[in-house]
């Protein structure tokens, strides 16, 4: 079994709280694009936006995964290509719930949590076959992915 390790690296055990998920099967794209969303903002504000976009609402500005993704107009701070990764938004309400209760069992104030770090990962690459016609077959890769969270006690606005 693998030990891993956090790569936040100036963590204090009084003032932070961190969470992680391990070789989780989402898109490491839809991850990254949606810990960008998410950072700097309080544990709450997180969770009423990844709500948002399972429902549809508001869309995850996809600033480099970009290419042939359709604009949306519900999109804030100004960019327009975005979508709405309903798995890994999945993932992260989980990954949020997590960071709450590690919050609460070390007596922090969850309202004056604010997320500074999240930081995305490619895991382990399982490699399958699809079996084709004429008894050939092709390769079937899929990287798992890391994302952990780190957050800190502070003013929130």
């Amino acid at each position: 079994m693998p030990t891993y390790s956090y790569s936040f690296s100036q963590f204090d055990k009084n003032k932070h709280v961190r969470a992680a998920l391990r070789e989780t099967d989402i898109s490491h794209k839809h991850a990254r694009e949606i810990g960008l969303a998410i950072k700097g903002l309080s544990i709450e504000r997180a969770r009423n936006l990844l709500d948002d976009v399972i429902e549809k609402k508001i869309a995850i500005p996809y600033r480099r995964y970009h290419n042939e993704v359709a604009h949306r107009s519900n999109i804030r701070d100004g960019f327009f290509s975005g979508r709405f990764p309903k798995k890994a938004s999945k993932e992260f309400l989980r990954l949020l719930d997590n960071l709450e209760s590690n919050a609460e069992y070390k007596g922090m104030d969850l309202d004056r949590l604010e997320i500074i770090s999240c930081v995305i990962h490619k895991g382990t690459k399982l490699e399958r076959f699809i079996p084709r016609a004429m008894g050939r077959s092709s390769p079937k890769i899929d990287t798992l992915t890391h994302v952990e969270i780190v957050a800190k006690e502070g003013k929130v606005y």
